[in-house]
């Protein structure tokens, strides 16, 4: 368990150093003019962001996993190459005019004040995923080689480079609100990419001066290995776009789109800490199945801490402290902003459980059933969205919550009897 503590802490602090990234942006655009706009917009923009950026995340897991020699090594870059590129044309397509305007304005229907601070922020987020992928790549490669410390510190780079630009953004120029939080977003990520492979240096040499413990990594496996896991981001991430079509559909549109990414922010600050363990799961369990205990305990002990401190933000008047004093949050939009919260208390707990399921399957090699888990779990979001929107006619924001909890539920549940197997079982090897 302590060694579990000392492992997990660097990734921890990691991802609830990215997890601040949102609340403070949002904080900057709520105090810039016309903010209910521009946070409506950010949201927008960082979600469909995020959605193009799915198929490169799992890298850090796919390298923590796989990476184990020179050859392994440099197939794995080349595919991340091939992988980044893609996603970086899938952005430039989206921003063309006429595609635009089709989801933006059509599917979506934004108003033009927000479909036109939306378009410029996707501009400006250009760079997003492939600097995601390349960074997650050698992060990968350093936890494998146990220097998750310098994962850490590469988030302090990306921190001080998005802070840096927000405030001279936003004090320096006029730029709308939606624009500070775009360019922040894009300026931090990069800096943490070119930092990540300068601090990967010492690691990368190390992995390929390794003996291959299991046959050739071929790029045949890579793709059977790896489109799993990247349908697993796709279909994950996606609950945000689609949430926003609803959101337009819903009651109260332009609120719910405001206060969501607020929400959502909080959220993840909770729901990091599981995050985080997902690839310190899967390394210990690929050092000895012995520590399967050990990475059981922690897990619950986790899940625990995790969402009790939410729910002391949720059902305390800390949470007007922080939608109103931090957030910057109008009363009306704090009004909005509780009921989903708390709802949504429980994610946490559901975050850390769903990080082991994916790390025990990871490690033994059976990456399918976490796609088919995802799926699962989109499809209850979606139903639960059309129950809730439109049949109950909720508030957009309230359904969302309902709707992500439920989901989770299904994914959480779904996994239980393929995380037994592979736990009766030795894991499979290439």
């Amino acid at each position: 368990m302590r060694d579990l503590l000392v492992f997990w802490s660097p990734l921890a602090s990691t991802w609830l150093m990215m997890a601040f990234e949102g609340p403070f942006l949002a904080a900057i655009i709520a105090r810039l003019a016309e903010p209910k706009i521009n946070l409506a917009a950010f949201g927008v923009s960082y979600a469909i962001a995020m959605i193009v950026e799915a198929p490169v995340i799992m890298m850090l897991s796919a390298a923590t996993a796989l990476a184990e020699d020179r050859r392994s090594f440099v197939r794995l870059r080349r595919f991340t190459y091939a992988l980044n590129g893609a996603a970086t044309l899938v952005m430039l397509v989206l921003l063309v005019p006429f595609v635009f305007d089709g989801w933006a304005r059509g599917l979506i229907g934004l108003p033009d004040s927000v479909a036109n601070l939306t378009w410029a922020s996707l501009v400006l987020l250009l760079p997003w995923p492939g600097a995601i992928g390349y960074r997650r790549l050698y992060q990968g490669v350093m936890i494998r080689r146990d220097q998750t410390r310098r994962v850490a510190y590469g988030t302090v780079v990306r921190l001080a480079a998005m802070t840096a630009m927000a405030v001279a953004a936003s004090w320096a120029t006029d730029i709308p609100g939606s624009w500070v939080g775009a360019a922040a977003l894009a300026a931090g990520v990069s800096a943490e990419a070119l930092a990540s492979r300068v601090m990967a240096r010492g690691a990368v040499r190390a992995v390929c001066g390794e003996t291959a413990r299991s046959g050739e990594l071929t790029y045949p496996f890579i793709v059977r290995f790896y489109v799993p896991l990247a349908l697993t981001s796709f279909i994950g991430l996606a609950s945000q776009p689609v949430t926003t079509f609803f959101m337009g559909q819903a009651l109260f549109p332009l609120e719910s789109l405001a206060v969501l990414p607020v929400v959502i922010s909080l959220v993840f600050i909770f729901r990091s800490l599981g995050l985080a363990y997902q690839d310190v799961a899967i390394t210990f369990l690929a050092r000895d199945e012995a520590h399967t205990g050990a990475v059981l305990r922690f897990a619950a002990w986790l899940a625990a801490a995790a969402t009790l401190g939410m729910a002391a933000i949720a059902f305390t008047p800390l949470s007007g402290v922080w939608f109103g004093t931090i957030s910057g949050l109008s009363i009306e939009l704090i009004f909005f902003a509780l009921p989903p919260t708390r709802i949504m208390v429980l994610l946490p707990a559901m975050s850390v459980a769903l990080s082991l399921q994916r790390a025990i399957l990871v490690h033994g090699r059976t990456t399918r059933p976490v796609t088919v888990a995802t799926a699962l779990e989109m499809t209850v979001i979606v139903a639960v969205l059309l129950l809730t929107i439109q049949g109950l006619g909720m508030v957009g924001a309230t359904a969302a919550a309902i709707a992500f909890v439920l989901g989770r539920a299904s994914s959480n549940l779904f996994l239980v009897p393929p995380c037994l197997d592979v736990l009766r079982a030795p894991p499979f090897r290439p």
